[in-house]
């Protein structure tokens, strides 16, 4: 199904029959109209795409093309599905209560069906660069497929993401320092991909829980616990950029707030 928004952006819709996730994932693509090179366009997947029209996404998108802010950029919003808490999570471990189950059919799916797909129907065999992003956790997501597959991306986009993704209760002696799953994962990486780039958005008003009682709710203490850990593995301030939103809640309208900022650190001209 095409859709023309405006002169600038097309959307496609499409529903594509994975094996790996053994249903059909509906895809949403956003194409810059305006590219003379695609193989001067980046790609840009989403998790969690069916919140993208709720932004709009187009609008956004349209802004930034029409004051010349960002470069072209195929965007693509992969919808989640009904086992969202299964299909997203770290591939390598499921958290303390078995979640994140099918986040390695998930990552099969994006390398293995999704992105041949998509060189295939844009005739694009390679892009400029590919960046990964999405939120909460769809966003975890996009950080754990990025991290264990650098080769295949530069970028990594991560809105309200839930890094508290813990392999043990708090109630059986959960601590900070041993089971974020994902904090372990870069910590315990022996070597770095030093291309990488991050950013990484909270807000907070994200949630009201503070489980270390320090004043901070964790969600933030989570991101810039997670900002340690990459700084500790070599990556500077150059390659990560933290946005903080005094107003942002764990909601659409923040994504929406924090998204241009996102697409002009990554892609502005």
């Amino acid at each position: 199904m095409h859709k023309e928004k405006s002169l600038s952006i097309l959307v496609e819709e499409k529903e594509l029959e994975s094996e790996h996730l053994e249903r059909d994932v509906k895809i949403d693509f956003y194409l810059p109209t305006h590219v003379k090179h695609p193989e001067n366009m980046s790609l840009l997947l989403i998790n969690d795409g069916q919140d993208l029209p709720k932004m709009p996404f187009e609008s956004i998108l349209e802004d930034l093309y029409y004051y010349h802010e960002i470069e072209p950029l195929l965007c693509v919003g992969i919808h989640c599905g009904p086992d969202r808490k299964n299909e997203y999570g770290v591939a390598a471990q499921t958290d303390y209560l078995g979640r994140g189950a099918k986040a390695e059919a998930y990552t099969h799916f994006v390398f293995e069906e999704l992105l041949p797909f998509i060189r295939k129907k844009y005739h694009v065999p390679h892009f400029k660069e590919k960046a990964f992003a999405g939120f909460s956790l769809g966003g975890l997501m996009a950080l754990d497929i990025v991290w264990n597959h650098p080769h295949e991306f530069t970028k990594v986009g991560v809105f309200s993401g839930s890094l508290w993704w813990r392999q043990k209760a708090y109630e059986d002696g959960y601590t900070d320092e041993a089971d974020r799953i994902m904090h372990n994962q870069i910590r315990n990486t022996k070597t770095i991909a030093p291309w990488l780039e991050f950013f990484i958005q909270t807000g907070a008003l994200d949630e009201k829980k503070d489980r270390n009682n320090n004043g901070i709710i964790d969600s933030i203490d989570d991101a810039l616990d997670l900002i340690k850990e990459l700084k500790a593995k070599g990556y500077n301030d150059d390659a990560i950029e933290y946005l903080e939103l005094a107003d942002g809640k764990h909601d659409v309208p923040t994504w929406a707030k924090a998204f241009p900022d996102f697409l002009k650190w990554g892609w502005g001209e």
